[in-house]
């Protein structure tokens, strides 16, 4: 009797500590990519200029709100919160996210967009499998493979933006990621080459691409605090980059 109490304590405490486990992941999962972000916007006063990505842009959607406040137009948006560059379960990827703006209106001139940061975030902050969570033993040092998932990466950003100039996209303006802070900053490494493999996939494209960098611009005073998304602030100096290659397009 004594040794089935015990092992029914086992099996609760073992049931206990799974559940606390999955609540924990699940917090952090949605801490990360966040839970909330505005809606699609498949109609706008200007239907040629789109927006897609992540919750960078979608959260508060106060970049988008600034740049069409200095165009005095609105764009078409079909940015999602924890959304990855393709695939990914948890949101509408960015290829997902095109592929539904050219059935709404094929007539698409200009994006503005971002992609690839929950590629790497998410798996970083749950169980970080590529190793690109870089500790303070490591010297900086940047694992090959967590090297090798962000080139894949770069090999699906390229093809997406070959995709877009096949569909007659004649300027995408490419929004980097800046360095996260708090419990999420020995990423450093991985968004330095992140970020460089995307400038890399701007310059390798048959579209015009323009890349625009924020590392400089943004401290950690720009980021909220769950350390990854852009506070008013942020999301106004990250409008502000943006907006001096958009304004002549329009």
């Amino acid at each position: 009797m004594l040794m089935k109490k015990s092992y029914s304590k086992a099996v609760l405490t073992a049931r206990t500590k799974y559940f606390f486990r999955c609540i924990t992941v699940f917090c952090i999962c949605a801490m990360t990519v966040g839970c909330i972000g505005s809606k699609t916007v498949s109609d706008a006063d200007n239907d040629q200029v789109i927006t897609l990505g992540d919750s960078i842009f979608d959260l508060s959607g106060e970049i988008q709100a600034t740049l069409e406040g200095y165009a005095r137009q609105t764009f078409r948006k079909y940015t999602k919160s924890a959304a990855e560059l393709e695939g990914g379960f948890l949101a509408l990827s960015v290829y997902d996210q095109y592929d539904l703006a050219m059935s709404d209106n094929a007539d698409i001139d200009t994006i503005v967009m971002n992609g690839g940061g929950n590629d790497i975030l998410i798996p970083a902050v749950l169980f970080d499998p590529y190793n690109c969570r870089v500790q303070w033993w490591e010297w900086g040092h940047l694992s090959g493979k967590c090297k090798n998932y962000i080139d894949d990466l770069y090999v699906q950003s390229v093809n997406l933006l070959n995709d877009m100039y096949a569909d007659g996209v004649n300027n995408v303006i490419y929004l980097g990621y800046y360095y996260t802070k708090g419990g999420v900053d020995n990423l450093e490494e991985a968004v330095d080459y992140g970020d460089q493999n995307l400038a890399f996939a701007c310059a390798n494209t048959a579209v015009d691409c323009m890349f625009i960098d924020p590392r400089s611009a943004i401290n950690d005073r720009d980021i909220i605090i769950d350390g990854i998304h852009p506070a008013r602030s942020g999301s106004l100096k990250l409008a502000n980059l943006i907006w001096p290659h958009l304004q002549p397009l329009l």
